[in-house]
C-alpha cells in the first residue's frame, strides 16, 4: 500500500511541530540571546554581536570549566565502558545469581543522583568518612577528598563511574545476547578455546554496533555532569571542579548574565554535536556486520 503525500504529511505533521516547538525554536531563541547583553530581569538589552564569544575565549573560568569537562568526559567514559563491559562478560559467563548481579550493578543508575551524592559526601568526609577509615587501616593519612584541589575532580569522576558503569553493563548485556550461539560454537571448532582469544576475535568485533551506542551515550551523559558538582563542591575549590553546565547555571541564575550563559549553551550543544558526529564517522564503517 502506497502512502499518499497528504497522508504522509498528516502522519509527520504532529512530530515535526513538536520537534520545532521543543528543539528548533528554543535553540534559535538561545542563539539570538547569545548575541545580546541581556541580563535576567532587565527591561532593556543591546546587541553585542559576537562579543559574548570573544569574552568566552578570554575568560579563564570558561577555559578551566571546558578543560575540567573534557577531563571528566575522558575519565568517566573510558572507565565506565571498561568496567561495564567487564561486568557484562562476567555476568553472561555465569548463570548463577545472574539476575541479582544485574539488579545490583544497575541500582546506581536507577537511584536519584542527588540523594546518592549526599551519601558519597558522608563517605568522603575528611574526619569521619568511611574511605578515610579504610586508608587508616593501611597507615595512610586521611584525605580531604572534596576540598583538595588535586583530588576533588577525580573524586567526582569516581562517583560518575560508579553511577554510569551499570548503564554500560546493561547495554553490553543486550549486545551479548545478540551474538548467535552458532558463531560461538564455530569459534571453538576453529581453535579459539582461550577466553581472551574469543574476546578479541569474536566478542568485541560482534559488539561493534553496541560499542558505538554505548560510547555515544556515555560520552553525552558525561558532558551533562551537573548534579554532583552542584551538590558536593559548587565548582570549588578554586574552580577545580567547575564544569560547563555548572558554569551555565552560575552565569545565568546567579550572576543573571543570560546572554553570556546562552553563548556557553551554544558551545555546549556544539560539543555534543561534534562529539556525536566524530563517533559516527569514525566508527560506523567498522561496527556493522551481516
Amino acid at each position: 500500500m502506497r502512502i499518499k503525500p497528504l497522508q504522509l504529511s498528516l502522519l509527520l505533521g504532529p512530530c515535526l511541530v513538536l520537534t520545532a516547538l521543543l528543539l528548533i525554536v528554543p535553540l534559535f531563541i538561545v542563539a539570538l540571546m547569545s548575541l545580546t547583553d541581556w541580563q535576567f530581569g532587565a527591561g532593556t538589552w543591546n546587541w553585542v554581536g559576537l562579543g559574548n564569544y570573544v569574552d568566552l575565549w578570554n575568560d579563564p573560568t570558561f577555559r578551566k570549566s571546558f578543560a575540567n569537562t573534557v577531563y571528566y568526559l575522558v575519565i568517566v567514559s573510558v572507565c565506565s565502558i571498561a568496567i561495564g563491559l567487564g561486568v557484562a562478560l562476567l555476568i553472561e559467563s555465569h548463570e548463577s545469581l545472574r539476575g541479582f548481579y544485574r539488579t545490583a550493578f544497575f541500582m546506581p543508575v536507577a537511584s536519584t543522583l542527588i540523594a546518592m551524592a549526599v551519601v558519597w559526601q558522608f563517605l568522603m568526609h575528611p574526619t569521619v568518612g568511611f574511605l578515610n577509615k579504610v586508608l587508616s587501616w593501611f597507615g595512610i593519612s586521611p584525605q580531604n577528598w572534596l576540598n583538595d584541589y588535586d583530588l576533588a575532580l577525580p573524586s567526582l569522576a569516581a562517583i560518575g563511574i560508579w553511577q554510569m558503569a551499570g548503564l554500560a553493563m546493561v547495554m553490553f548485556l543486550a549486545g551479548l545476547k545478540n551474538i548467535p550461539m552458532e558463531l560461538r560454537h564455530a569459534s571453538l571448532l576453529d581453535g579459539m578455546r582461550h577466553p581472551l582469544d574469543r574476546l578479541l576475535r569474536l566478542t568485541l568485533p560482534m559488539l561493534g554496533p553496541t560499542m558505538l551506542f554505548v560510547v555515544t551515550v556515555c560520552s553525552i551523559r558525561s558532558l551533562q555532569v551537573f548534579d554532583t558538582v552542584h551538590a558536593l563542591t559548587q565548582g570549588g575549590p578554586n574552580k577545580s571542579t567547575e564544569v560547563l553546565l555548572h558554569t551555565i547555571y552560575s552565569e545565568g541564575f546567579i550572576f543573571f548574565r543570560m546572554g553570556y550563559a546562552a553563548a556557553i549553551v551554544l558551545v555546549f550543544v556544539a560539543c555534543i554535536f561534534i562529539l556525536t558526529l566524530i563517533q559516527q564517522i569514525g566508527m560506523e564503517k567498522r561496527t556493522h556486520y551481516q
